[in-house]
């Protein structure tokens, strides 16, 4: 069953929206504030959020800036809001579609399947090329395969491969130590932030070329982990620990 994220601040929408869906078929999770709305979409994952610009303290594109750090969720806003501009800054922020209130059940529907129809492509798509490549290794998702530079292929775990795959099929992004948790060992084990280091400790000793001075898979402290590709991050060596 598809989840759905409903954010606004007004319970008479929260509650038509969600009824309306459920009746559709969706699983719906409501919230009134952006801040629950970040920890939910890193906690439970939903499919598709659908957003209002105009929320107190957190607004709808600080929401959207905070949820793109490290997720592709579709994200459609919701607003009263008519002017070009909002569009515009809501669309570049990272949001799929912009709905105006008000508006039909059956346009949002629609939106909706469209906005999961072109993550479901774009997931596919990258299946069928997931061959990550860096100067030190290769991983090639689909078959499972990791090698690198001075000494060809190496083992790892199918533990250790569903943390590599979260993190590599979101470059650049922050994957927050929850999420992987939830992801790759269950929503049960969202607090056991030690497995998470043993496991990401083995892949650097696997795959990174000096496994104290991570250079591809960073830690955030306190937040999470992120992927990055680029042979020459910002982050000049020696200023991330191998902790998560």
């Amino acid at each position: 069953m598809t989840r759905v994220l409903i954010v606004d601040d007004e319970p008479q929408i929260r509650r038509a929206l969600s009824l309306s869906l459920t009746a559709n078929g969706y699983e719906v999770e409501a919230v009134e504030t952006g801040e629950q709305a970040v920890a939910l979409a890193g906690a439970n994952s939903p499919d598709l959020i659908l957003l209002d610009l105009g929320l107190p303290k957190m607004d709808g594109i600080s929401v959207v800036h905070a949820i793109r750090g490290w997720s592709d969720v579709p994200i459609i806003i919701l607003s009263v809001r008519e002017d070009e501009r909002g569009k515009v800054e809501a669309l570049d922020a990272g949001a799929d579609d912009y709905i105006t209130k008000p508006f039909g059940v059956s346009e949002l529907l629609a939106r909706m399947r469209a906005a999961l129809r072109r993550r479901q492509t774009a997931g596919e798509q990258a299946l069928e090329s997931a061959v990550v490549t860096t100067p030190h290794f290769s991983l090639d998702l689909a078959d499972r395969r990791a090698t690198v530079a001075s000494g060809g292929e190496v083992h790892l775990t199918p533990t250790e491969w569903e943390l590599v795959d979260v993190l590599v099929r979101n470059p650049g992004r922050l994957v927050t130590q929850r999420m992987l948790l939830t992801k790759v060992w269950g929503p049960q084990f969202e607090k056991e932030t030690a497995y998470l280091r043993v496991h990401i400790a083995h892949v650097r000793r696997k795959l990174e070329p000096q496994p104290s001075v991570p250079r591809y898979f960073v830690t955030e402290a306190g937040m999470g982990l992120r992927f990055q590709p680029d042979p020459n991050p910002t982050n000049p060596p020696g200023s991330v620990t191998a902790s998560p």
